[in-house]
């Protein structure tokens, strides 16, 4: 099971930290991705890191803002946002999957995925 944390109301402009930790398994073999869903919209790939965390993919919204990474000795991945911005709102989940490669950030590629933490960026 994959558990995020962190989301919340944030200034535009201002930051947050989501956390995705792993219950019951290890995400040593799993590469990560973080997705996200906006009222009234699909849901987007934000970012994704492979399992050494010797690769990492975003999306071009997010670029130069976001940073993936992971602390595998603590189960835990992490998303840090910075210069948020209104539309950044929206429900984020983290995805897991053995076979993921982070090449693309497509939903498909991932089986386990977490309920989601709501980030509201609003003033």
């Amino acid at each position: 099971q994959l558990v995020e944390s962190g989301g919340g109301l944030v200034q535009p402009g201002g930051s947050l930290r989501l956390s995705c930790a792993a219950s019951g398994f290890t995400l040593d073999y799993s590469a990560i991705g973080w997705f996200r869903q906006a009222p009234g919209k699909g849901r987007e790939g934000v970012s994704c890191i492979t399992r050494s965390g010797g690769r990492t993919n975003y999306a071009d919204s997010v670029k130069g803002r976001f940073t993936i990474s992971r602390d595998n000795a603590k189960n835990t991945v992490y998303l840090e946002m910075h210069s948020l911005k209104p539309e950044d709102t929206g429900l984020y989940y983290c995805a897991g999957d053995y076979q993921a490669t982070c090449a693309l950030l497509h939903e498909g590629d991932f089986g386990a995925w977490g309920r989601g933490t709501q980030v509201t960026v609003s003033s």
